[in-house]
């Protein structure tokens, strides 16, 4: 479908007709205007999620070729995503105990709702459940997702409520990424919502992303992997797939998740396809879209955060026709899992906006918001794996470190709900059995079964009581297969890990089974980006 394209000059048009100097410090925006442009950020949220849905990860360590078919009435598939109904739960906090929440608040509501969750939000959910709340459940010592992009999706609500106030922005996602994330994994959440605070104001695509870097802490690689971008638009400004080559080459296998496979759910390398989709598709919808979406992986989320800078930057009255009539005709339809409709989380997004602006020093006069403009404020450095690169991955059946004292038998694949296999594994839900691995590393980690049966284990590594894990999981309907216990950042040499099953369990738990799978083995080095070149570099 063809769409007439707004003209270059409507965001310029925009802020010099709905915005002006007000007095001293304070910059005024029409009432009308800043709603447009919040109402223009989750449209743009809904339309880029609808657009990329199709393709999620069915490009892992490419870019996406075949044919993408979109039309403006596929909008309706948004009010089933997660990139939205996560977020809302977190305005749904807000609503019911203020904007000033504690962030274990934020755990909670997502920790107790019906709706599934994955990859760091999984794991946070599950140790909410294990009793180890927020700011505990994103750090690396718990959550081996910790860089990984949930936050970075979910943060939109935050920089929508924010206009042409980064440093409240920040402050704000600081607290709630914490939940999940940590390190690169919250910046990414507190970039996304910078370009929406700035994109109040700022209409030009690359100062925006400038504008926004400075929220984030310059010597992390987040901003260094975005800094590439910048740098690779500067040498390929016509041909982003060459563009994307050179970025693969040095970010591609950043993800300690995904570690060993071309699956790649890292904030930042994520993070830089937003930002590829905005410089090359020089404000042009479609184009942003089909870039952001090309350049694979999360290829949903990315064209949603992509779409929604547009979103702000031109409002939803500056939208093609076609998509403004795609969102109106859902405009009151509740998002699942959520109380929010489109029209409703507006509103309420737009009252946040008014009551952050007259808290940070703005003031409301008639129809006007005066906004008291902040600098940027970067949070301090954080790493959440130091020089961690993939190394090896051993099945439990190979002969290869493994020792087992006890009962354990072979846990035969099975058919969970979605109608995929389970992996193999070993099982054993008998108090006193005994698993040992040794290896030569600097961290490991087990991946196992959350099942309804799962049980305790007590983990010790070379010799020492690390922790308890408790392996149950049947939340919203869902098991995994998941790292069950992590220990990174370790001193590089040999090591032992000994996990003992206690043969006991949570009350809600059908057993004490304890599930092995594999070991995934890190070794110390320098990571491939931190020394690779680009070809016009070398």
């Amino acid at each position: 479908m063809k769409y007439s394209y707004y003209h270059i000059l409507l965001p310029v048009l925009l802020i010099a007709l709905g915005s002006c100097s007000g007095p001293g410090d304070l910059t005024a925006i029409k009432s009308d205007v800043l709603k447009d442009k919040i109402a223009g950020g989750w449209a743009g949220k809904m339309i880029g999620v609808s657009y990329g849905a199709p393709t999620e990860f069915r490009a892992q360590g490419r870019t996406y070729e075949d044919s993408i078919s979109w039309e403006a009435s596929d909008i309706r598939g948004s009010l089933w995503q997660d990139d939205i109904y996560v977020q809302l739960s977190f305005l749904m906090t807000m609503d019911k105990y203020g904007m000033d929440a504690p962030s274990k608040k934020f755990q909670e509501a997502f920790a107790l709702a019906g709706f599934p969750l994955w990859h760091a939000n999984m794991q946070a959910r599950k140790n909410f459940h294990d009793s180890i709340f927020a700011p505990l459940s994103g750090r690396p010592e718990y959550n081996i997702h910790a860089d990984d992009i949930d936050f970075q999706i979910e943060s939109d609500y935050i920089g929508f409520m924010c206009p042409g106030m980064p440093a409240t922005a920040t402050a704000t996602a600081d607290r709630i990424g914490r939940v999940m994330n940590y390190g690169d994994g919250v910046y990414g959440g507190i970039f996304v919502a910078a370009l929406y605070s700035e994109a109040f104001f700022e209409s030009n695509i690359r100062t925006l992303i400038e504008k926004a870097l400075l929220s984030i802490p310059r010597e992390s690689d987040y901003h260094k992997a975005i800094s590439d971008v910048l740098l690779l638009h500067d040498h390929y400004p016509d041909d982003w797939r060459a563009a994307w080559m050179q970025l693969e080459g040095k970010w591609g296998d950043v993800d300690i998740c995904g570690a060993g496979s071309p699956f790649n759910i890292d904030a930042k390398l994520n993070g830089a396809y937003i930002v590829m989709g905005l410089l090359y598709g020089e404000g042009d919808p479609l184009k942003t879209l089909e870039i952001s979406t090309r350049c694979g992986q999360d290829s949903d989320c990315n064209p949603s955060n992509a779409m929604a800078v547009l979103g702000v930057i031109n409002g939803f009255s500056g939208l093609p026709a076609e998509m403004q009539e795609g969102v109106k005709a859902i405009a009151d339809s509740t998002f699942i899992h959520t109380s929010y409709s489109f029209n409703s989380a507006v509103e309420s997004t737009y009252k946040y906006a008014r009551e952050l602006a007259v808290r940070s020093g703005g003031k409301i006069k008639g129809k006007r918001i005066l906004v008291k403009k902040e600098e940027p404020v970067s949070p301090d450095l954080e790493i959440s794996f130091p020089d961690l690169v993939f190394h090896k991955r051993i099945s439990v059946f190979d002969n290869e470190g493994w020792k087992f004292r006890g009962k354990w038998k072979v846990h035969k694949p099975e058919t969970g709900r979605t109608g995929r296999p389970r992996g193999q594994s070993m099982v054993s839900g008998n108090a006193g059995d005994e698993l040992t691995i040794k290896f030569s590393g600097s961290g490991i980690s087990l991946t196992g079964n959350w099942y309804r049966d799962g049980g305790r284990a007590d983990v010790f590594l070379d010799g020492s009581y690390h922790r308890t894990i408790d392996t149950y999981y049947d939340y919203a309907g869902q098991q995994h297969t998941e790292s069950i216990w992590h220990a990174v950042n370790l001193e590089p040499g040999n090591h032992t890990v000994k996990l003992v099953v206690k043969g006991e369990k949570r009350k809600e738990s059908e057993g004490t089974n304890i599930y092995v799978v594999s070991a995934t083995i890190f070794k110390k080095e320098k990571k491939k980006n931190e020394t690779h070149k680009f070809s016009f570099e070398q």
